[in-house]
């Protein structure tokens, strides 16, 4: 049995009902099925057909519904998410590339020059 306690601290391990995953993000079911047809949460299926869903689906989904109650449409949501995916990734990539011995940004090396991001308004719209 402990085999089966251990998929449970699995991310990806499908644990959640379509139920019991509305409930904890507090959504409507029908919000998870859109997410499901627009292919942006694949969650896996039992054998009788019934939708399961896991933590990682679950924090996106989450993520997603943030933007859309911010206003955005479902596909525009699906996009911003997977360029901050993406972004944190290279990041993740850079920083494991310069703590390498001899890399640029290393001890021993001239820092390298950061954009500093960018400008937001008063209102919060970003300026390039």
């Amino acid at each position: 049995m402990a085999g089966g306690l251990d998929a449970l601290d699995d991310p990806d391990y499908p644990a959640y009902t379509t139920g019991r995953a509305a409930d904890a993000l507090g959504v409507r079911q029908a919000f998870l099925r859109a997410l499901d047809a627009a292919g942006a949460v694949r969650p896996q299926r039992t054998a009788g057909g019934r939708r399961r869903y896991s933590r990682r689906q679950l924090a996106f989904a989450a993520r997603a519904r943030e933007l859309v109650d911010q206003g955005h449409t479902l596909a525009a949501a699906q996009r911003i998410l997977a360029l901050a995916d993406d972004l944190a990734a290279e990041r993740a990539l850079t920083a494991r590339l310069r703590a390498r011995p001899g890399a640029p940004g290393s001890p021993g090396r001239l820092a390298p020059v950061r954009y500093p991001g960018p400008r937001r308004g008063a209102a919060g719209q970003l300026f390039p």
